[in-house]
């Protein structure tokens, strides 16, 4: 389900996830008709800008925690204009945080990358754009000077949800050696080693936010 006031970004969006071959249920342009659309369709997952109607503020983001209240297995992911880390926050603060994203707009012109996205979100995944990851580290310095400058390069892309063989292509390493960086990132950062990869990053996402 697709939530966009602006017609040519719904449309657009609609398109992009057709031709990767998700089918999309229902295409609406304000929040008020994404929760009475969603009640209908039952949907598989939820796309939905932040800022639209009826208030022209954040009724998209309220309209998306809403949702996930009353079902909270329902992945949602949404977009925004402009960055801002509080939006990401007030998502990863729902409880449960599988099937969560929060990208900005300009991502969408990356179709391939944007689609994997949806895919991994629908799937229960958490991604977190990458110039919030970017705010987060910053934030953080002090206790990441413990990491290495490729160490760091790995944490902020296992912090954007990537798996170990994609960080390995985008920085063009073998996968073991991706792996002996996350030991050495978890270990120094004082983070469990062991769990499945989405609850390893979410340890990370927990660390960054701290």
């Amino acid at each position: 389900m697709v939530a966009e006031d602006s017609a040519l970004m719904r449309e657009g969006l609609v398109g992009v996830l057709t031709r990767f071959g998700h089918q999309v249920c229902a295409a609406v342009g304000d929040a008020d008709a994404l929760l009475t659309a969603a009640g209908e369709h039952r949907p598989d997952l939820v796309l939905t800008d932040i800022r639209m109607p009826p208030g022209q503020g954040d009724d998209g983001l309220r309209a998306a925690v809403a949702l996930r209240r009353d079902r909270p297995d329902l992945p949602v992911l949404v977009l925004s204009q402009y960055l801002e880390q509080s939006y990401a926050a007030h998502l990863l603060d729902l409880g449960d945080q599988r099937g969560i994203g929060y990208l900005l707009k300009d991502r969408v012109a990356a179709v391939t990358e944007f689609a994997d996205t949806v895919v991994r979100v629908a799937g229960g995944g958490t991604v977190l754009d990458p110039e919030v990851v970017g705010q987060l580290l910053r934030r953080r310095q002090d206790p990441l000077s413990r990491l290495t400058p490729r160490e760091r390069e790995v944490l902020a892309l296992m912090a954007e949800g990537r798996s170990n063989a994609a960080i390995a292509r985008a920085l063009h390493v073998s996968v073991a050696a991706v792996n002996k960086h996350i030991g050495s990132i978890l270990q120094r950062l004082g983070l469990p080693v062991d769990g499945d990869a989405h609850r390893r990053v979410l340890a990370v996402l927990a660390y960054l936010r701290n």
